[in-house]
């Protein structure tokens, strides 16, 4: 791909910020840097937590390497919209809506898109009933974290009230979600086009924080083990999960398999993570992508995403 790094002007990596994914979106921000100044392009990082946000009136493009809130659910979006600077990945509608699980999965449902059984919790929820409902195991999440912060596999009766407690820590919002376990997979959109899919074996009982960032025993397959047939299917539904939401740019569409070989989408991630552990580089180098490639190639997509909208 033969570019004019001039083109871009001045880009600033958002990075850091102040969410429970701090360290994360770090680690993400110093590749996408490193990435974008190895091809020339005047990249600097820049921190939402220590800097002011009119500090960005000297650039002429955003690159988000920000997760969690703050940076991933239509809040800095909507901050670039108003200055004029054109940023990566989907907008505000978008970004809020993908990054809050519980509408995610009120319009995927509408859609007929396949999902897990769920419910939502509260301190008045019959946790008895929704074990019944959802069968175990299950999986207790705040509906509004990432990186499966504040996330617990329920796998006894009688336990489920005590980790919507440590959910609810994190966020008021929490969603109790029907265990599928027969494989976690991932699909990674760039563009108009879905990379190949990555199959997820954790050697933890799920693909946990630890397992995500700290574990070097976590296995990573591409190709996935699908059929070619069943794979094109799952990507065209993951395009159309990401679509539904306004999505644009890029993404990554996570999803479950049963024993019986029937796909549940799970979330959608609307700004994925960049660190040399992420899914989105490895789906790229499948599809003869090298990382400075597919750094760049979001970044172009910046431009499209304003125009767009």
């Amino acid at each position: 791909m033969t570019i004019n790094p001039r083109s871009f002007g001045k880009v600033a990596v958002l990075m850091g910020g102040s969410s429970a994914e701090r360290e994360v979106s770090l680690k993400s921000g110093a590749g996408v840097l490193s990435a974008l100044t190895r091809q020339g392009i005047n990249a600097y990082a820049f921190d939402p937590a220590h800097e002011t946000l009119d500090a960005l009136g000297g650039f002429d493009r955003a690159f988000i390497a920000l997760h969690g809130r703050f940076g991933e659910d239509g809040t800095i979006q909507g901050a670039l919209e108003l200055m004029g600077i054109p940023f990566t990945g989907p907008g505000v509608m978008a970004s809020a809506v993908g990054m809050d699980k519980f509408r995610t999965k009120l319009l995927w449902q509408a859609m007929g898109l396949p999902i897990p059984d769920y419910a939502l919790l509260n301190e008045a929820s019959d946790f008895e009933a929704v074990e019944k409902k959802l069968g175990l195991p299950l999986f207790v999440k705040p509906a509004r974290e990432g990186s499966s912060i504040g996330v617990a596999m329920v796998t006894e009766s009688g336990v489920l009230a005590e980790a919507y407690q440590r959910a609810v820590q994190h966020d008021p919002l929490v969603i109790a979600e029907a265990g599928i376990m027969g494989g976690e997979y991932t699909v990674a959109i760039v563009g108009q086009t879905a990379l190949p899919i990555v199959k997820i074996e954790p050697a933890t009982a799920f693909y946990d924080y630890e397992a995500k960032y700290l574990r070097d025993d976590t296995r990573y397959l591409c190709p996935c083990g699908l059929s070619a047939e069943k794979e094109a299917e799952i990507q065209a539904g993951a395009q159309q999960a990401f679509q539904a939401l306004g999505g644009k740019g890029w993404s990554r569409v996570d999803f479950l398999m049963d024993a019986e070989g029937r796909h549940y989408f799970l979330e959608v991630n609307t700004s994925p993570g960049m660190t040399d552990h992420s899914l989105v580089p490895m789906a790229a180098r499948a599809a003869g992508m090298d990382y400075d490639e597919l750094v760049v190639r979001i970044l172009l997509l910046a431009e499209d995403h304003q125009r767009d909208d």
